[in-house]
């Protein structure tokens, strides 16, 4: 079954001829090529726009070797532009193409082009290439599968699909892989062979089991406030290792440039503004995690709240940790002072949300723990928790809003209930 993806596909969509390169980029595996060159092309003949103005290069495709140099691809490209009609540029792999940005600049510079690239090995999978062209390109973020697209693609309820879901993550892959050895076999293959080969060969790290060790780290602590000194410190006492914290958080850069990670900070809600250097990693996909795991440490507590983190980033939504501090007085008399978290302060354009996330709240007192943070906060902006719970949305008599889980994965609409 095809997955349409039309989340992105729409993004492609708007940015039709902008006058911008459309950068397609994201995790290795995820689906790059597929949207742009199954989707999009289709779109367009869909659309009537005739296939010789579609002009579409693999450059991965040994037939296409003598191309991956940048002016026999240039001369190439304006030999089959032979009117002065549109032409909608799809090149996969550019990152094969050495000094490809002088490729994509000169394409810029010709009126009736509308270029859009991808690429998957790791001098694409950085920001380096947004960087290169800040101003003058487009990037469509593409994620692994959310759970909606899981459910369109192996034909599953949510609540048939969950488990398979949090274990495996969302690769397109996977859903055609029928057994759990297959799946995880393939989760650490790709792990092994290509993100993180890709890392240290970019990055020239030579201690490759001094890196490694720090993405397991880093995977056994999604939902853990965490920084590189803490980290430095892990390494000493349980790993008996010396790693500094400024290699640390090289390393952490290497792992968000790669797309593999996803960092989110830490915030004041009441002061509004970013505090200390605390913050939360969390995997852009689930099942690589669980695979460089070894399938341990399954808390599906954790794991549910990295799958709300990554729901609320395909969305386009800007994700922090919220702080906010209560002031009490103890036994004694004396005030103290205690911070409380909320999950994440979502921002999405002018509107905000304040969401918990909670396995479930079987009682009274688990419920007040919760609401303890929102409760603190005066501003306006919405309120939620999501349950792991299937249950029907119900706001209360704060105008907290409690929604389950699934409600909130599959339907795109499930913050404005």
């Amino acid at each position: 079954m095809q997955i349409k993806r039309d989340f992105y596909l729409q993004q492609l969509v708007d940015g039709k001829q902008n006058g911008l390169i459309k950068i397609v980029t994201g995790i290795r595996r995820c689906g790059k090529s597929f949207l742009l060159f199954k989707l999009f092309r289709q779109y367009l003949l869909d659309v009537g726009v005739d296939s010789d103005h579609i002009i579409q290069i693999a450059l991965d495709d040994i037939e296409n070797a003598n191309l991956r140099e940048p002016l026999p691809l240039y001369k190439c490209i304006k030999a089959k532009m032979t009117d002065e009609e549109l032409y909608y540029i799809l090149l996969d792999e550019i990152q094969l193409v050495p000094r490809f940005e002088e490729v994509l600049n000169s394409l810029l510079r010709i009126d009736n082009a509308d270029v859009y690239v991808t690429g998957s090995n790791s001098k694409f999978l950085s920001s380096d290439i947004i960087t290169e062209f800040r101003g003058r390109g487009d990037e469509i973020h593409l994620y692994p599968l959310s759970l909606s697209e899981y459910c369109e693609g192996t034909g599953l309820s949510p609540a048939e699909a969950w488990k398979d879901y949090y274990t495996y993550g969302g690769l397109p892959h996977i859903l055609s892989l029928g057994t759990e050895k297959k799946k995880i076999d393939y989760l650490n293959n790709l792990f092994e062979s290509v993100y993180l080969i890709d890392i240290l060969e970019r990055q020239r790290i030579k201690n490759k089991a001094e890196f490694e060790e720090l993405v397991k780290i880093i995977a056994s602590g999604i939902g853990a406030l965490t920084n590189p000194t803490k980290l430095e410190k892990t390494f000493k006492s349980v790993k008996k290792v010396n790693i500094d914290s400024v290699t640390i958080s090289r390393y952490l850069g290497y792992m968000q440039d790669a797309f593999l990670i996803e960092k989110a900070e830490r915030y004041d809600v009441k002061g509004k503004k970013y505090i200390g250097s605390l913050a939360k990693y969390y995997f852009t996909d689930i099942g690589l995690r669980n695979a460089i795991l070894g399938l341990r440490q399954q808390e599906e507590t954790h794991i549910m709240e990295n799958i709300i983190y990554n729901e609320l980033r395909r969305r386009g939504c800007k994700v922090d940790i919220g702080m906010v501090e209560q002031r009490f007085v103890d036994n004694d008399g004396k005030w103290q002072r205690k911070q409380l978290e909320v999950d994440f302060v979502v921002n999405e354009g002018n509107q905000r949300y304040y969401i918990q996330s909670a396995l479930a709240l079987p009682d009274e007192d688990k419920r007040k723990q919760e609401m303890g943070s929102l409760l603190r906060i005066n501003d306006s902006f919405k309120k939620i928790i999501i349950v792991k719970d299937d249950i029907k949305p119900w706001r209360d008599e704060n105008g907290i809003l409690t929604i389950g889980l699934l409600d909130f994965l599959i339907n795109a609409d499930s913050l404005e209930q």
